[in-house]
């Protein structure tokens, strides 16, 4: 017989392996870690003070300044954890020539041209130009070379690119 898990439970697992991050994706994750352990002192003061209103089943307050207090002790765990597995993606000029995490790509699409950067799943930001390098097309130009094409299989039929050039 097996025993039954929490949905919960299956949320809070966390992923194993390296996180891949820029410079600047370490640098923002440092900064919201710094900022929960400044409101840390707040929440516990907060929790404190509710408490001292007596019965502690009854009062909405003091369950969600605890709650509040617990959220940002899990959040501070989970990205203490985040920054033990960061690996920082160099974003230096490219000198293998293929394209590779960090790279950033200048495309021919159909007569046109864009240019992405490839980057980790957290940084992605297709708007802005930066794809993951496990998305369709992020996976698809990982190790290739200037001068290739790939073929992307979209709903609207295949979809092809030209790599022009990889910085």
């Amino acid at each position: 017989m097996q025993i039954p898990r929490r949905k919960s439970d299956e949320l809070r697992r966390r992923p194993e392996g390296p996180i891949h991050l820029s410079q600047g994706g370490l640098e923002q994750l440092k900064a919201r870690l710094a900022a929960i352990k400044r409101a840390l002192p707040e929440l516990i003061s907060e929790t404190t003070r509710q408490a001292d209103y007596g019965d502690r089943s009854d009062n909405a307050a003091y369950s969600e300044a605890k709650s509040a207090l617990r959220r940002a002790n899990w959040q501070i765990l989970s990205i203490e954890d985040q920054l033990k597995r960061v690996v920082v993606i160099s974003t230096e000029p490219n000198a293998t020539g293929r394209v590779q995490l960090g790279s950033t790509v200048t495309l021919e699409i159909g007569g046109g041209q864009k240019t992405f950067q490839i980057l980790g799943p957290r940084e992605t930001d297709p708007g802005n130009g930066r794809i993951s390098n496990l998305s369709p097309l992020g996976s698809a130009l990982m190790n290739r070379m200037a001068g290739e094409t790939v073929t992307i299989p979209t709903k609207n039929g295949p979809q092809e690119y030209k790599i022009l050039e990889i910085r």
